[in-house]
């Protein structure tokens, strides 16, 4: 039986890397964090779609057009919806500076918070140098993350009959090669900079998939994370504060089933 969801009003919500069409893709989550948050500005910041996966094999459940929906209603109903493209869906690009209603495509945006500061919002994939100078090794680190998102459910199905907690094989991998590179300070300073010569006070991202909030590098430093494995979100409250939200960790995490369709409050 499905419930309510508990409704905590927000100015903003930045998510990003929920993949759809690739294995793990959890919209369904994201459509139950959505509805338990009434958000003035919903920013999509990047790696929405996973074009790469959905040429090779045309994934498209019907979970994914109910996700589609959502967005749609959540518009209607008074939310501006922010879509910022990524390197996965990089075919986004040609529709920049395009309006549907209260739906707009941008390269990045400058987010003003409700304190008066200003937040440079983009995926980050252009200060990623694998991304940008060798992208079959991006796409072959893509792959092989892919796999080891298959290889979790055998690994984890173990570690249960031995008494032991869930454990992420690809997310391991993921931040264990980026830590050893020192690609994820690497990117943090590009983007930071990259901030500050827009004249920010911080910016917020996604792609490398892992969440965090800092000021190593002299102004706030904000990534969303992903959808595909950790269920992560930035958040502004009313006042202008931000916090990295773990949906899954939360009290109405991923057990808690929802109605995806009840009346979505206006904000109008």
């Amino acid at each position: 039986m499905t419930q309510q969801a508990v409704s905590r009003r927000v100015r903003s919500i930045f998510v990003s890397d929920l993949h759809l069409g690739m294995r793990g893709a959890k919209a369904e989550e994201l459509c139950a964090f959505l509805l338990s948050h009434e958000a003035e500005h919903l920013f999509l910041v990047g790696d929405i779609v996973d074009g790469w996966k959905l040429r090779k094999r045309w994934i498209w459940p019907e979970i994914y057009n109910r996700f589609v929906m959502l967005l749609i209603r959540l518009a209607d109903r008074g939310t501006r919806v922010i879509i910022l493209p990524g390197n996965h869906d990089a075919f986004l690009h040609r529709f920049a500076g395009v309006s549907f209603g209260r739906i707009e495509v941008h390269e990045r945006f400058l987010h003003a918070s409700a304190d008066g500061r200003r937040y440079l919002v983009l995926h980050g994939d252009q200060f990623d140098g694998v991304v940008s100078q060798y992208e079959w090794l991006s796409r072959l680190g893509h792959w092989a993350y892919g796999w080891a998102l298959l290889l979790n459910r055998p690994i984890n199905g173990l570690r249960r009959l031995c008494g032991l907690g869930a454990w992420s094989l690809s997310r391991w991998g993921k931040q264990r090669v980026k830590q050893i590179g020192g690609i994820k300070n690497w990117f943090a300073e590009a983007l930071a900079r990259e901030a500050a010569e827009a004249g920010a006070d911080g910016v917020i991202c996604g792609h490398i998939h892992i969440a965090e909030m800092h000021e190593d590098f002299g102004l706030a430093y904000l990534n969303c994370g992903d959808w595909v494995e950790a269920g992560t979100a930035i958040v502004e409250g009313l006042d202008g504060t931000f916090e990295l939200v773990n949906w899954r960790a939360s009290e109405f995490g991923a057990d808690h089933e929802v109605n995806l369709f009840p009346e979505v409050p206006s904000h109008a």
